[in-house]
């Protein structure tokens, strides 16, 4: 629980408002001690089945108090990596308990990911919820929707000797189909995938000759699609991308980022 969760159902606070704000370090430190903790569990330094060690110990180990390590253990347990049982301890959850979606666990995975496997599953998904959305913007697609597009594709084209600028404006398309598809869920999980890859080596990896204009001409055949309102070209449009794309720049399994 929060801070400000605290506060609204703890009827103290609001006649004790300077011990409500002296919970506020407690919790800083808290994120500190649940970081490296989600890391451990991530790693594989605990593996699933395994105790956590006593309260006690997580506590002297980190030198925080037992309440910091109790408030970590709830919030881990929000994260399905471990099950909290009175009496009996604390167990690691195998990773299908985990919340993936959660930025935390999400970053641990991708940075932990020396297989690669972990991207490989994220640019399945990704590509699946994208095509999707794709085939709906294509389906809804107006005069609006394609000014839009056609907007999209001429800033990543005048940033093509821009590295950093034609991948913000290449972020910037995929979110913009996203939008006029109207699928506020899939839109979500997606900007989820993509926050939290975009950021990694691993996922970056190494660009091909002429990388940029080879995922222009992709996204030229996308806004095609979706712009003739055809949405099953524009559902393939967008998955070849997306996987072509990842598996020109993938590193090598044993390539440490």
């Amino acid at each position: 629980m929060t801070a400000s969760a605290q506060h609204r159902d703890d009827p103290v606070a609001d006649v004790a408002p300077t011990q409500a704000r002296g919970r506020a370090p407690i919790d800083r430190i808290g994120v500190t001690v649940l970081k490296e903790l989600v890391q451990s569990i991530v790693s594989g330094e605990f593996a699933p089945g395994d105790l956590l060690p006593p309260e006690s110990v997580i506590s002297a180990q980190f030198g925080v108090s037992r309440t910091v390590i109790r408030e970590t253990m709830k919030r881990l347990q929000e994260k399905g990596m471990v099950t909290v049982a009175q009496g009996r301890g604390t167990n690691v959850n195998p990773a299908t308990s985990w919340n993936v979606l959660d930025p935390l666990v999400l970053s641990a995975m991708i940075g932990n990911d020396s297989t690669l496997g972990v991207l490989d599953d994220l640019s399945v998904v990704r590509a699946a919820l994208e095509a999707a959305m794709a085939a709906a913007a294509a389906a809804a697609v107006d005069d609006e929707a394609r000014r839009r597009l056609a907007e999209g594709l001429a800033l990543m084209a005048d940033r093509l000797d821009d590295s950093a600028g034609f991948r913000d404006a290449d972020v910037q398309f995929h979110i913009a189909v996203m939008e006029l598809s109207g699928n506020a869920l899939a839109e979500n999980i997606a900007r989820v995938l993509i926050r939290h890859a975009v950021g990694s080596d691993r996922f970056t990896g190494v660009d091909p000759a002429h990388a940029f204009e080879l995922t222009l001409a992709e996204h030229e055949r996308i806004v095609e699609a979706i712009t003739s309102g055809d949405p099953e070209a524009a559902r393939v449009a967008m998955s070849e991308h997306i996987l072509g794309s990842w598996s020109r720049r993938r590193l090598p399994s044993d390539r440490q980022a």
